[in-house]
């Protein structure tokens, strides 16, 4: 079995940071590269912790390295850019086609990115078309295999507190099972589904772009042979 290297951005986040922690167990990598603003006190011997400047694309390159398959997971909200639109694309769109960049010239094969359920770059709504404008970028790099995995509500145990957050997510898990047939990729998702089908994708001999919506995550969550 060929051992790979796996990058992670946006480890501390929702997504992130338990794509990394299944990273760390699963054989099939032997090394965890995660790009991060700060020190997270995360240790392991596949852990390769790497303090980024992600607006200096010298030291975002230098600290790419080498490997196999990025995880894209980061993003921003409203909040954390005060509403200024060209700070939240700093991080939603710059950052992951940026990775993307530095990925094609260090020979990276496989891009996995965290976008969202309706994204498209035609929408009225600024966070969909942003998100829709990101996938359309990264389409055009030359990977084995790209995957974007469109999730809607997501559930998790964030690292930040979000007032109300608790009760709407049990809201949400109630409401979800009301959501059958065609209505079923409205539902709210766990964060351990989305980082569980991203990795098991990764793994997968799959050439192209591929979408990922409710189902098709819950699918390929549960198949790890894939």
């Amino acid at each position: 079995m060929n051992q790979q290297t796996a990058v992670v951005i946006g480890a501390t986040g929702l997504i992130g940071q338990v794509v990394v922690e299944i990273l760390l167990k699963d054989p099939s990598f032997n090394k965890v590269r995660i790009l991060v603003r700060a020190k997270t006190g995360l240790t392991n011997p596949k852990l390769e912790e790497k303090i980024v400047d992600f607006n200096d694309m010298d030291d975002f390159s230098k600290k790419f390295g080498k490997g196999d398959v990025i995880f894209s997971c980061v993003g921003t909200t409203q909040k954390k850019v005060q509403g200024d639109k060209a700070a939240y694309k700093k991080v939603d769109f710059d950052i992951p086609v940026n990775a993307a960049k530095i990925g094609i010239e260090n020979g990276f094969k496989k891009f996995m990115l965290v976008s969202s359920f309706g994204a498209d770059e035609n929408s009225k709504n600024f966070y969909l078309k942003l998100k829709g404008e990101t996938e359309n970028s990264l389409k055009a790099f030359p990977f084995e295999s790209i995957g974007f995995f469109q999730p809607s509500i997501l559930l998790g145990e964030r690292n930040e507190y979000r007032s109300g957050e608790q009760f709407a997510k049990k809201l949400m898990r109630v409401f979800s099972k009301l959501l059958i047939g065609s209505y079923k990729k409205y539902r709210a998702i766990d964060a351990i589904d989305v980082a569980s089908a991203m990795i098991n994708e990764s793994k997968r001999h799959n050439p192209g772009v591929h979408f990922f919506e409710y189902e098709r995550i819950m699918q390929a969550a549960k198949d790890s042979t894939i």
